[in-house]
């Protein structure tokens, strides 16, 4: 469970104070799909890295597992991230000089998770998303779904309670994006709690809830009558 209460963020541009978030109160139990929608500028990506605690609020208060964690320091931040969190990024941020599997494998050493163990996780992952046969290729010889396929394996490493989507079909054909968006509807129907920010309207609608925000606040949500995921 997460509960973000009036949450603002603003920085200094100049003389002036933009503001990107002006007081945001959003709730996700676990085993939701939501999906945050809204222009560009809206402050979705802000609200994300907030949550996935990459960012902090400059007010408000954000209760993780009912623990207020608005206002701890970097290095607990950093505990608490590698521990809840799996992220997934619009441009991959695969590093080209490593394998798939070697992608996959690396965010297990923060987790000390014990180096016999890492390899035959990450080739259990790989093998789940569809990509056991290409474990051995480099970013380069990939395609763009399977670079994102090997990307949403790396956020799953070290088994984390929640996973952060940040336009991921943003740089992906229109199927192959949905096909991504289909293999996180089956993640979240095995138990795991998705947040993913969308500017598509199509995809923000296969979420179990949709949230709509603009100008740094959020707008209403809704539950559709299914998830559209097959």
């Amino acid at each position: 469970m997460m509960t973000l209460k009036n949450i603002e963020k603003s920085w200094p541009r100049g003389s002036e104070t933009v503001k990107g978030l002006a007081g945001v109160d959003l709730e996700v139990t676990r085993g939701e799909f939501v999906t945050i929608m809204g222009p560009s500028g809206s402050g979705k990506s802000t609200l994300l890295h907030i949550v996935g605690l990459i960012d902090i609020p400059t007010a408000g208060s954000y209760e993780l597992e009912g623990r207020n964690v608005a206002r701890l320091r970097d290095r607990e931040l950093a505990r608490i991230r590698c521990r809840h969190f799996g992220f997934i990024f619009q441009s991959f941020h695969l590093i080209p000089e490593l394998t798939a599997l070697e992608n996959v494998t690396l965010p297990m050493g923060y987790a000390n998770m014990p180096k016999a163990r890492r390899p035959l996780r990450a080739k259990e992952l790989l093998d789940r998303v569809g990509l056991g046969h290409r474990m051995n290729h480099y970013p380069s010889t990939l395609s763009g779904g399977e670079q994102q396929r090997v990307a949403i394996a790396r956020a799953l490493a070290n088994d984390p309670g929640f996973l952060l989507a940040d336009e991921p079909t943003g740089n992906l054909p229109t199927e192959t994006g949905r096909a991504i968006v289909s293999l996180l509807g089956e993640l979240n129907k095995e138990g795991l709690t998705i947040v993913m920010v969308t500017h598509d309207a199509a995809l923000g609608a296969l979420g179990t809830r949709s949230v709509r925000i603009r100008d740094g606040l959020i707008e209403g949500a809704r539950t559709p009558m299914s998830t559209g995921i097959e």
